[in-house]
This record gives C-alpha cells, sequence and structure tokens, in this order.
C-alpha cells in the first residue's frame, strides 16, 4: 500500500472525521461564547462598575509623559489587567457553557450495554458457587 492508500485509510477512520467536526463546532461555539460575554456579560459589570470597561482596567506605573503642545513624548507604563481577567471570565464561561452540554448529553444518551459476560466465565463462577456450598 502506497502513502496514498496509507492517508486514504487515516483520513477514513471516524476519529479522524469527528475530531475534525469536534475543532469546527468548537470553534464556532467559542465564539458564541465569547458574543456572549462580549456584549452582555461584560456591559453589566462595566455598568455596576460606573461605566468602566473592564478591558480598559490597567495599573499605571508611569504615566505618559506630554511636551508643552499636548503631544506623547513617552509612553505610558502600565499592566493591563483588564484584558487578562475579561479572557479568563471568557475561557470560564465557555468551559461552563461546555460541562452544561455534557452534563445534558450524558443524560440523554442511552446507557452503554454491559457486554455479555463469556461462557467459561460463567462456567467457573457456577463451579465457585456449588463449591461454597
Amino acid at each position: 500500500m502506497g502513502m496514498i492508500g496509507e492517508f486514504k485509510e487515516f483520513i477514513s477512520r471516524g476519529n479522524v472525521v469527528d475530531l475534525a467536526v469536534g475543532v469546527v463546532i468548537g470553534a464556532a461555539f467559542g465564539k458564541i461564547v465569547t458574543a456572549l460575554v462580549d456584549g452582555i456579560v461584560m456591559p453589566a459589570i462595566g455598568y455596576v462598575t460606573g461605566g468602566v470597561s473592564v478591558s480598559d482596567w490597567k495599573y499605571v506605573l508611569k504615566p505618559s509623559q506630554l511636551d508643552a503642545a499636548g503631544k506623547e513624548v513617552a509612553a505610558e507604563v502600565a499592566i493591563k489587567y483588564g484584558q487578562f481577567l475579561q479572557t479568563a471570565i471568557d475561557f470560564l464561561l465557555i468551559a461552563f457553557v461546555i460541562f452544561l452540554v455534557l452534563k445534558a448529553y450524558n443524560r440523554v444518551r442511552k446507557p452503554a450495554e454491559a457486554p455479555a459476560t463469556p461462557e467459561d466465565i460463567v462456567l467457573l463462577r457456577e463451579i465457585r458457587d456449588s463449591l461454597k456450598k
């Protein structure tokens, strides 16, 4: 079997296709949750905090330097932790929603049937039980 044949076999396996579908759906799902965070959750947090966007939160180590004309001579040095908080909230919401979806999926999914016990094991158990008596 040549390389083309091996590649066809690799691609035709269900796991590869399932993984590809999962990645595409996961990316789309991430965009939905990001829109939820950016459009609903963060504005609500901004409203509670006085209209300041969370992504704009920062700790200024050194303010920017302006000259007499008002032009910026030296840029501000700041630790911008707001964007990190927004991304962390985004991640937590995505993880929580995925948890809820998987929990619902597992509830709906039929339980897997237990595989049948091999006949030799059944016979050995019967022998064991009869010896106990």
